[in-house]
């Protein structure tokens, strides 16, 4: 399971989240939504440790990610926002990259490779250099190396960006592919992708959680049962302005 409790970041005095808690089970692909500096890119980024909360922790599949941070990746696939890639290397050279530098055996790489790159559609691309490939199949080289250690715990940050309409289609089947026994948190600035894909929302604004229930739920508060709508209403108002550079595009 994946749980945080009480979960704190303060940048510049001000609160870019505060005291968030939730729970998510296995099977579960849940939604984070939010508007621009709700705080949700901070929030992953706890969850990744990639960044230190002031207060609360995180607990990934019982591990805590702060006092056991290295178990706790083991388990974890994390996709950021702007993931970084490494231009001089192919698509193949980065996997098996990553894969080493996870400690998976040379022997065990190219099966968990190949699998990765059907996953995600990017074998005709696997030995071109990253630089020369389009966004959408940067973006995919991105989620392959979320995937290719086939970790139990997905942590995707705006995983159709850049996509078209026809990747964001493959990218949504392989999500409900691989959803079964997995944790998968999806963070996405498209309500109708969520509402498609996951079976729980979790909408934060201000860096608090303001509603945490199905899409039916959700849209059931709307007499046209439009869940922009919802979303508005729960989050309308003035944002405070974010002082972290990487949450004001979240």
């Amino acid at each position: 399971m994946l749980k945080l409790d009480g979960l704190t970041k303060t940048y510049a005095g001000q609160r870019g989240v505060n005291s968030i808690s939730f729970e998510i089970a296995p099977g579960e692909v849940v939604g984070f939504v939010g508007p621009n500096g709700a705080g949700k890119t901070t929030t992953l980024r706890m969850i990744a440790g990639t960044l230190e909360p002031d207060q609360g922790t995180v607990q990934l599949m019982g591990h805590d990610v702060w006092s056991n941070r290295q178990t706790a990746q083991a388990v974890m696939g994390y996709l950021p926002e702007h993931a970084p890639l490494y231009d001089d290397m192919t698509p193949r050279s980065y996997l098996d990259f990553l894969l080493s530098a996870r400690g998976v055996a040379r022997k065990q790489r190219p099966d968990l490779l190949t699998q990765a790159a059907k996953r995600t559609q990017i074998e005709d691309v696997l030995d071109r250099r990253i630089e020369g490939l389009s966004k959408g199949y940067r973006r995919r080289v991105a989620l392959a190396g979320a995937l290719a250690h086939d970790p139990p715990v997905l942590i995707l940050d705006e995983p159709s960006d850049g996509l078209d309409p026809n990747q964001k289609r493959v990218t949504h089947a392989l999500i409900r592919e691989l959803s079964p026994g997995r944790i998968i948190l999806i963070s996405t600035h498209q309500l109708d992708e969520a509402a498609t894909l996951c079976s729980r929302l979790i909408l934060i604004a201000e860096g608090q959680v303001r509603a945490d229930q199905s899409p039916a739920d959700f849209a059931a508060q709307n007499p046209e049962g439009r869940i922009e709508d919802v979303f508005y209403r729960l989050t309308a108002g003035p944002s405070p302005t974010a002082s972290n550079p990487d949450e004001a595009q979240t």
